[in-house]
């Protein structure tokens, strides 16, 4: 699928190294189709990371995708150069009369504080209500999941005690709906996270559908019966040595942490880590993009939306 961003966006050079169609602005304007619009909402410390494995995931349809990026305005990020932001993100004000066919609410590292506590949460309300009427379907990862479902359907997230990190084994549910379409009945997906939303408060919601979960790491895939809000509870898009990075990161701050699960060959972490999750990734986003946002969004972008149920 040829990805339209910036040509000067620094995962660009990454992309066309690994053989992933990026198309710039210039070459894509050239094209007489509408190209769908996704809104990445990135609350990811580590900006640029974060891009990439998105970008990657993006990277599976023949679709053409035109990707904004989104930072909050209330929030001053510290791992990431002003000049970087300036010039490839929005804030919320600049797009907020715009509609999108999809967007990417990421996770962020302030899990171990109430939702209310985080300094962005009532920009966060704004832009959660907003998609509603803006956006044909919303894909929300890990804390950012855990936030939107905390937020439109009042799921309280509980503290687990320790840190759930490393690859956990899932089993596909519900296997007749087209998000998990091409999905083995078992698969592995990477966690990184200090809360969970339980199932039973999950099932409690009679517009929640679970998709896949975990004996180890409980719920991962939910989707709304509408198909437009999907929530996953782990990071499908984290690259081979996301987790690495992590571990390492902590270790090297004093920080006790245990090695990530089912990750390294032999438990050593000298060993390269085990790649176990990267087919289902993109499948998850094809499917998304394809029966979720492609199938769904109208043709001229902003009237009337169509949902998953009208497909069946």
């Amino acid at each position: 699928m040829p990805i339209r961003i910036q040509s000067d966006l620094p995962a660009r050079e990454i992309l066309d190294r690994e053989n992933i169609f990026v198309m710039d602005e210039e070459h894509a304007d050239l094209q007489d189709i509408r190209p769908l619009e996704v809104l990445i909402l990135n609350l990811m410390p580590l900006k640029e990371d974060t891009e990439l494995q998105l970008l990657r995931s993006l990277s599976n349809t023949p679709l053409q995708i035109n990707i904004t990026f989104l930072m909050m305005d209330t929030h001053e990020s510290k791992n990431a150069s002003t000049s970087h932001l300036n010039k490839f993100y929005q804030v919320f004000r600049d797009i907020k009369r715009n509609y999108y066919d999809g967007m990417i609410i990421t996770g962020a590292p302030v899990e171990t504080l109430e939702f209310e506590e985080v300094d962005y949460w009532p920009e966060l309300c704004r832009i959660l209500d907003w998609t509603d009427e803006h956006v044909t379907s919303t894909i929300h990862l890990c804390w950012g999941a855990q936030a939107a479902l905390y937020h439109h359907y009042g799921l309280p997230k509980i503290q687990l005690g320790y840190k759930l990190f490393g690859l956990y084994r899932h089993k596909v549910m519900n296997r007749k709906i087209p998000l998990i379409r091409g999905f083995d009945d078992y698969f592995y997906a990477p966690h990184s996270r200090y809360t969970e939303i339980p199932k039973n408060a999950i099932e409690s919601c009679p517009d929640l559908i679970i998709l896949a979960e975990s004996k180890e790491a409980g719920v991962f895939l939910v989707m709304s019966a509408d198909g437009r809000r999907i929530f996953v509870m782990g990071h499908p898009e984290y690259d081979r040595v996301t987790l690495d990075k992590e571990y390492q990161r902590d270790i090297g701050k004093g920080i006790p942490i245990q090695l990530p699960k089912n990750y390294y060959p032999d438990d050593d972490p000298d060993n390269k880590p085990r790649l176990l999750w990267r087919a289902h990734a993109n499948t998850l986003y094809a499917n998304w993009i394809n029966y979720y946002v492609y199938q769904l969004t109208p043709y001229s972008i902003g009237t009337r939306v169509y949902t998953y149920e009208h497909l069946h």
